[in-house]
This record gives structure tokens, C-alpha cells and sequence, in this order.
């Protein structure tokens, strides 16, 4: 029987995990190997602290209300994208409403986890942790790794000829980078076009001579920002969107998505972008577009090598370069856990659900937060930490290891389906959090809400897919679930309302129409689902 759990790091993903064990009865000890929480939130000014941290400049790009804890909302006057301080501010807030501190040994580095000689039957592991006094040893009945994804950086130098041997100038990860010190009047060549890319692009063109991005695949450009103002997030994680891309060719839903991409600007005026690429990524930057547009940024191809002073690109062109900033991922090692366990997964899709190791023979190793969302991924750390936890406490049972692998197989081969450099691409935000729900229990059942609070129903369908839907019933079931619901707008709007302007013309008209309008659009989906599952299937 579990009891006692070993949290490996205090980042979100490690106070959720404290907090849903002391939910479940379990009696957690996180190991945190620097003297506070936040993990990758929590800003250094330094690039040699031995950790990654965000660069100074870092806002979330998902929002307040789509990113917090489901039982604890972010404060009415948090602005809706929260920088990393902000961020960092409500993690000790909840942490402190939760007491998740005392559970915490801070300065606490884990230098291996092994399985006990008789893991077959107690599942238990050995725990080795160093602190500046010494070595300690531990037994645990489980252990979560909540260590994240972002460990290792990959810097690729042997797929850039020229850059060890020949360039005299500047090269560092993205991982290094903290602001603009340094870069000013430079030439600065920024290798990948992810979120990161573009950020350290735009921030850089406001100092450098010149910044070029190198991309190698189509990216769509998309803004934190809806065209009615609402954060993005809130508009497009819905049920009603996730039920259409479910119902619809994804030719359709393809080309529904690149017009509204494309709708901001044209991204092939701008060199991002085709409709016809079958590869591509899709980043969130607000400021990209005007920068490329105002030539302080400018796009080029893959490089194919380094001179001494400049990149010379696939098209034969060249620029000379002063500093290149490779913003190439990251990868993860997990080193403490010993080999045996390890080879189990190469990456998450080895994992059931992306958290359990399938084959060990008790299910007592969970892995959370190792995961890529079209979401928050604290949002799905939490949901993986209430499943884990209530595995762990006996409230839930994984299935058998045969069903766990096909599972899995099952996975890989529709992934392997889309392009190579899409095997690690994000999964869809709904269908995770619903898939580990449902594991869990605490999956919000439209029909019983439509006919006990069709107001509820409403708004968990048409509404934003958020957090506290998952505690409105089962095991952790929140009294405050429904009303945080239903007033997500107020806290929305309150952190714009430093200046009233009045809105007297018809500000009601639409709410009005939109209840006059409810009721036939919650009886669409049905009508839908009907239609697809009696139209003749095409003939294979």
C-alpha cells in the first residue's frame, strides 16, 4: 500500500503534486534542489545557477483563467497574461492557502532513485538525496518526477558546419540568454522560430543593428489576443470548437484555421508561411508581424554553413553575423533514476497517458508534467498529479500492462502518420484533460448538468474550456467550481477597468441576443453527432 511519496522538484508541476497527495491521504516529501519554488518560473539573473529559467521579458502565453489551479483562480486584479514574477506570486500564494511548504526540503539535490530488491511486490524505491551537510537515504512507497521537460539544452552544432571551426563570433543557447546586455548594435542570427525565437527575436530588434531568424519549416503567427479582445485561449479551447474539429474533415478544419491565421496577415506575404506546407508550427507573438514588416527583423532559410564572420544560407545568400542564439529546445535525462528504468521511455509517447512506464511491474513511478499541450501545461500537470495520486491511493486502477501497451502503440502510429517533426507535437488541450478526467472520475457530464443547471451547461459548452470544470464533481469536488464558472468575465475585464468609458449604446443588445440564442445552439451538437454517425462512410 502507498503511503509515503517522493516529489522530485517544486516547480507548478511539484506543488500540485503535493497538494493532490495531502488531497488523496498520501504523505508527500518534495525535494527542491534550490532554495525556493517556481522551477522554470522562478527568474535568475544568471545562466550558470545549474537550472533553466525564463529570460527576464517572459509573459505567459496562456491566460489567468485558462492556466491556474482548479480549485484556487488567479486574484480579480492579475493582469490576464501574467509575467514571470506575477506567475511566481501566485504559486506562493497558493502554495501558503494549501500549506504545501512544510512538505518541502529545499537545497535538496536527488542523486538517484532505484527500485527496492523486492519491488516486484512492495513496489517501493530507494531514494538517495545531498545536501551541503551530506548524503541521506530514504524509502518511499512512489515517486513523481515533476521535473519538467525542460532539462537539456540541445544545441545541434554538428548540423552547422563552420560554427566551431571557423566563426569567430558569439554562439549561445537560448538557455543563456536573460536581456539585451550585450547585443546592442550587433548582428544577431536567432536559429529556430518557435515561441522562444520569435520572443528573443523582437526583444533583441529594439537594440541590435540587426536580427535575422533562420526557419526551417512554415510557422503561423497567431496573437494572445482575439479579434473581439478577449485572451485567445478563452475563445478557441472550447467544447463547442473541440466537438466541431471532431466532426468535421480535418482537410476543413486545415483550411478553417490557416483563413483565420491568415486573416491577421498574409503569411506568405511575410516569408512565415504556406497553406500548401504539410509542415509547420504555429507560435504566439504579438509584435513578429510589425518587426519583419519594419525590416528590424528579417527572415531567411536554413544555414547551410558558418564563415568566419557570416552565415551563408541554402539560397546562397549571406549575412555577416556578430552573435548567433541557437533556440533549439531542450531535451530531458532524468539522470537519478537508474538505467533499467530509464530505457523505458525515450520520450513521453513511451509513457501511458505521457506518466506511467507501462512495463514496470507495480505502477508506483509516475512522471508529471512531461508533456506539450495546445494549452497551459499546469493545467494538465495538476490533472496528471489528481490521476497519479489517486492511483497511488487505491481510488483508481490503471489497466493491464497489455492494454496500457496497445494503448500506446495505438498512439505512436497516429502520430507517426504527420510529418517527422511532428511526432512531439502538442496535444489537443480538451481531449487530454477529458481522456485523464474521465481516468480520474471528475469528468463534468453535460446531459445530468443540461437538466439540473442549464445555465452550468451553457456555459461549460459554449464557454471556455476552464480549469475548475474538472471540480465540479468526484473526488476533490470544489463548492466554488461553479460560481468561478460562471464569473470568469468579471475577472477578465476587472484588471482593464483602470479607466471606465461609457458603454450606454445597446452594451446589453448582445448579451440579450446571445441568451435568445442559447438553447437551439446547445441542441446543435446532438443534431450533428446524429447526422455524421447516419452518413454513409466512404468506401475504403
Amino acid at each position: 500500500m502507498v503511503r509515503r511519496v517522493a516529489i522530485i522538484g517544486a516547480g507548478a508541476s511539484g506543488l500540485a503534486s503535493i497538494k493532490c497527495c495531502l488531497e488523496d491521504g498520501l504523505e508527500p516529501t518534495c525535494f527542491e534542489q534550490s532554495e525556493d519554488i517556481g522551477g522554470l518560473w522562478r527568474y535568475v539573473g544568471t545562466a550558470d545557477c545549474g537550472r533553466t529559467s525564463v529570460y527576464r521579458s517572459v509573459i505567459t502565453n496562456t491566460s489567468k483563467e485558462m492556466s491556474c489551479f482548479s480549485d484556487f483562480p488567479c486574484p480579480d486584479n492579475f493582469p490576464n497574461f501574467l509575467p514571470h514574477h506575477q506567475l511566481l506570486e501566485y504559486f506562493r500564494m497558493y502554495a501558503q492557502h494549501f500549506g504545501l511548504l512544510q512538505h518541502i526540503r529545499f537545497q535538496t539535490t536527488v542523486r538517484s532513485v532505484r527500485k527496492r530488491p523486492d519491488f516486484s511486490t512492495s513496489g517501493q524505491w530507494d531514494v538517495v538525496t545531498e545536501t551541503k551537510t551530506g548524503r541521506e537515504s530514504h524509502i518511499f512507497d512512489a515517486v513523481m518526477v515533476c521535473t519538467g521537460r525542460y532539462q537539456e539544452p540541445i544545441l545541434p552544432l554538428a548540423s552547422f558546419p563552420g560554427i566551431e571551426t571557423r566563426f569567430r563570433g558569439r554562439y549561445l543557447h537560448s538557455r543563456e540568454y536573460r536581456d539585451t546586455e550585450g547585443f546592442q548594435g550587433k548582428r544577431v542570427l536567432v536559429v529556430g522560430l518557435g515561441n522562444t525565437g520569435g520572443d528573443i527575436s523582437v526583444e533583441l530588434s529594439r537594440v541590435a543593428a540587426k536580427v535575422f531568424i533562420s526557419a526551417r519549416s512554415s510557422t503561423w503567427v497567431v496573437s494572445r489576443i482575439s479579434s473581439h479582445g478577449f485572451p485567445l485561449d478563452m475563445v478557441t479551447r472550447t467544447r463547442l470548437i473541440h466537438f466541431l474539429e471532431w466532426l468535421l474533415p480535418s482537410a476543413i478544419m486545415k483550411r478553417i484555421k490557416f483563413g483565420k491565421f491568415n486573416s491577421w496577415f498574409n503569411h506568405t506575404n511575410y516569408g512565415l508561411a504556406s497553406v500548401q506546407s504539410p509542415k509547420f508550427n504555429v507560435i504566439i507573438n504579438e509584435e513578429l508581424p510589425f518587426c519583419i514588416l519594419s525590416g528590424t527583423v528579417v527572415l531567411k532559410p536554413t544555414v547551410k554553413e558558418f564563415t568566419e564572420s557570416s552565415a551563408v544560407f541554402e539560397d546562397g545568400t549571406m549575412e555577416n553575423i556578430d552573435v548567433v542564439v541557437f533556440t533549439t529546445g531542450y531535451g530531458f535525462s532524468f539522470p537519478f533514476l537508474e538505467d533499467s528504468v530509464r530505457s523505458l521511455f525515450q520520450h513521453s509517447s513511451s509513457l501511458y497517458k505521457s506518466i506511467f512506464p507501462p512495463q514496470l511491474e507495480k505502477p508506483t513511478l509516475a512522471i508529471v508534467g512531461l508533456i506539450q499541450l495546445m494549452g497551459s501545461v499546469m493545467v494538465g500537470a495538476e490533472m496528471q498529479a489528481r490521476w497519479v495520486t489517486s492511483v497511488f491511493a487505491g481510488f483508481n486502477k490503471l489497466p493491464p500492462i497489455s492494454r496500457m501497451m496497445e494503448d500506446i502503440s495505438k498512439k505512436k502510429k497516429q502520430l507517426a502518420k504527420g510529418p517527422p517533426e511532428q511526432v512531439n507535437t502538442r496535444m489537443n488541450f480538451v481531449s487530454y484533460m477529458d481522456d485523464l478526467a474521465s481516468c480520474t472520475g471528475v469528468k463534468p457530464s453535460l446531459l445530468w448538468l443540461l437538466l439540473t443547471d442549464p445555465r452550468l451547461a451553457l456555459a461549460v459548452f459554449f464557454g471556455p474550456c476552464l480549469p475548475y470544470q474538472y471540480r465540479l464533481r468526484g473526488r476533490g469536488r470544489w463548492s466554488g467550481a461553479r460560481g468561478a464558472i460562471l464569473t470568469q468575465r468579471q475577472r477578465v475585464l476587472e484588471p482593464l477597468r483602470t479607466r471606465i468609458v461609457d458603454d450606454s449604446l445597446g452594451g446589453s443588445t448582445g448579451s440579450s441576443r446571445l441568451g435568445l440564442l442559447a438553447l437551439p445552439l446547445l441542441l446543435l451538437p446532438p443534431f450533428l453527432l446524429s447526422w455524421r454517425m447516419l452518413r454513409p462512410q466512404a468506401q475504403l
